[in-house]
């Protein structure tokens, strides 16, 4: 079956923010979290705010900035919503595009592990945010179990791609505290994690 995606924006030239040198951002629709502070809340709901692509339409859209991605070791970076719920739209787009763009994930990882099997061997970094590894914490914070994260992380480890992943480990005003975090920090310390970007939640209701 011919893959398509939902995918809510793609944002052009970003240069070290979503992986290294430049990026084109590419977000897709849906996620099964409802955090209570959602960063992209166009990704969540069926209101339209969407366009459908197939891997080889991205990929023409996306080409155009070949040149910067060869240049600077840059490449596509997806995120969300949640992009792990593609895994197959995915490894079809790194068919199109090569082995020499850099493919990125922004991921929370809640996905099942049979997805995380089938993109470990086509993308180059994933940028993790954990919420927070407590799961009352998580679940009070998403509304989910953190179940599934913790065996991706877990299958993550032990393929040894641990230098491969950044962990984003927020404060989350009203949900955490900075001893919680430093919590977080030692859980993820004793799976091999050693890429670490601690960062505040800005308060955005959705």
């Amino acid at each position: 079956m011919r893959q398509r995606a939902k995918i809510i924006g793609i944002a052009r030239h970003r240069l070290s923010t979503d992986g290294d040198g430049v990026t084109t951002l590419v977000a897709f629709h849906g996620c099964p979290l409802s955090c209570r502070y959602c960063l992209n809340p166009q990704s969540l709901g069926d209101g339209g705010r969407f366009r459908e692509y197939s891997p080889e339409q991205l990929y023409a859209e996306t080409r155009i900035d070949e040149l910067y991605f060869l240049a600077t070791n840059g490449g596509v970076t997806f995120g969300g919503g949640e992009p792990c719920l593609r895994p197959q739209f995915i490894r079809e787009f790194r068919g199109l595009c090569g082995p020499e763009w850099r493919l990125n994930l922004e991921t929370s990882l809640n996905v099942p592990v049979a997805n995380i099997e089938a993109l470990l061997p086509v993308v180059n970094t994933l940028i993790i945010d954990i919420k927070d590894t407590n799961p009352n914490i998580y679940r009070d914070y998403t509304g989910q179990s953190n179940a599934l994260v913790l065996e991706n992380l877990r299958l993550i480890a032990d393929a040894g791609r641990q230098n491969d992943c950044i962990v984003r480990i927020p404060l989350i005003p009203g949900y955490n505290t900075d001893a919680d975090r430093e919590n977080s920090r030692k859980a993820l310390e004793t799976f091999g994690f050693t890429r670490f970007d601690l960062f505040t939640y800005q308060l955005r209701k959705h």
